[in-house]
């Protein structure tokens, strides 16, 4: 069974910004501020887009195969949303994985679904509810209680929204480096200042505490035991080790 879990950074859409609040002539630091602006009168306290008006700058992606497993993100520092986006749904089509993901339900697949609608990029068998497979239709990406797409977050928390835990913190729970103090709400200033690789490597430690925790939970619900789950992790820091990037490193020498 493969498994691939992922992550996405995100920007503000500001192209469409100013189509829908009419900021043409604003540069795009100044349009971002007036939609941070515009969606604190519509909350009353936070700034937070709504999904539609994201835009994609980076995917991260754990992919664990019969024979191997793989840390990186989605094609280059230079590649269009678009592109990045049609990986994702295309390595959804050869490998048909489990997807797995902290709060992938609530944001990263719904952003990911309305670029994907804008971009017109094809991904049936992510879409197929059992029309083109039948073993879909008990088991598909869609459902919130299929286990297709595993949002942890939303697992562990026992669907209940009150319930809800952090990444970072749960990361850190079970002895993971977490965030080691990065966080999401900086990623548009680091795309402002041409940062675009250490986006993608934040991107990347995301990814890689989400499959921990993910095998950690594998370890809890009884499909591994605890010499599959030492074997797992113990792949996981070599793989680290041998692909030796300075993020990569950091993440490892942080792992209790």
């Amino acid at each position: 069974m493969n498994v691939l879990a992922f992550d996405i950074e995100t920007i503000p859409d500001v192209a469409t910004g100013r189509k829908i609040y009419d900021l043409e002539g604003l540069t795009d630091k100044d349009a971002a501020q007036a939609m941070f602006s515009k969606r604190r009168e519509q909350t009353g306290d936070s700034d937070f887009l709504r999904h539609h008006l994201h835009h994609v700058v980076a995917i991260a992606a754990v992919l664990r195969t019969d024979d191997a497993v793989r840390v990186w993100s989605l094609g280059d520092p230079d590649s269009s949303e678009a592109e990045l986006i049609r990986r994702f749904f295309d390595g959804i089509e050869r490998y048909t994985p489990i997807l797995v993901s902290w709060n992938g339900s609530g944001f990263d697949l719904p952003v990911l679904h309305y670029r994907a609608l804008f971009h017109g990029i094809a991904a049936p068998r992510y879409w197929d509810t059992g029309e083109n497979d039948r073993d879909f239709k008990w088991n598909n990406y869609l459902s919130r209680f299929h286990s297709r797409h595993t949002d942890l977050m939303d697992v562990l928390a026992g669907y209940q929204p009150r319930a809800t835990a952090p990444l970072d913190e749960v990361a850190q729970l079970i002895g993971l480096p977490g965030k080691q103090g990065r966080h999401g709400a900086e990623v548009w200033d680091r795309y402002l200042a041409g940062k675009i690789g250490e986006i993608r490597d934040y991107c990347e430690t995301d990814a890689l505490n989400t499959y921990l925790i993910y095998l950690r939970f594998e370890l809890m619900r009884g499909n591994l035991d605890e010499s599959g789950w030492k074997r797992e992790s113990d792949l996981i820091r070599k793989t680290l080790h041998d692909t030796n990037k300075p993020h990569l490193n950091a993440f490892l020498n942080a792992w209790k």
